[in-house]
C-alpha cells in the first residue's frame, strides 16, 4: 500500500468531521459506513485511543465503473477516509485517504486506470477544500 493522501488541519477533530463529510459530498462521495475506532477500542478492550473515525466513502458511478472492469474490486471498496486527532497535538486533525492508484497497482488491471485517476482527483479536491477553508 502506498502512502495515501493526507492533510493536517489545525482544528479539533469534532470540528473537522462534518467538514470532511461535506467535502466528500461535494465530490460525489456518500458515506456508506462509519467506524468509531475510539469507541470500539474502549468498549472491546478498555483501551484509550485518540479521536479516530473511519468513513467508508463511495462515489456510485466510479464504483460501478470499477465493478464493470473487475467484479473482485469490491474487496477494495468503499474508499476509506480516516479522520483522526494527531496523537501528539489534539488541536490538529489528520485526514487520510487511500490513494485510488493503489487499486490499479494491486489488481494489475490497466482498465481501472481511468477510474483511479478520477477517484484520486476527486479525493485530492476534497482534501484540498479542507485545507483551503482551514486557511481562509
Amino acid at each position: 500500500m502506498g502512502d495515501g493522501l493526507t492533510v493536517r488541519i489545525k482544528e479539533p477533530h469534532d470540528q473537522v468531521v462534518p467538514r470532511v463529510r461535506a467535502a466528500l459530498a461535494g465530490q460525489g462521495f456518500g458515506v456508506l459506513t462509519e467506524i468509531d475506532v475510539t469507541a470500539t477500542m474502549k468498549a472491546k478492550l478498555d483501551a484509550t485511543v485518540e479521536p479516530y473515525l473511519i468513513l467508508g466513502a463511495c462515489n456510485p458511478p466510479l464504483a460501478y465503473a470499477a465493478l464493470q472492469a473487475d467484479r473482485r474490486i469490491g474487496v477494495l471498496l468503499p474508499c476509506n477516509v480516516v479522520v483522526r486527532a494527531d496523537p501528539d497535538d489534539q488541536a490538529v486533525t489528520l485526514v487520510e485517504a487511500v490513494d485510488p492508484q493503489d487499486m490499479v497497482a494491486m489488481t494489475g488491471r490497466p482498465e481501472l486506470q481511468p477510474v483511479a485517476d478520477d477517484a484520486a482527483a476527486r479525493l485530492a479536491a476534497a482534501l484540498g477544500e479542507l485545507t483551503a477553508s482551514a486557511d481562509g
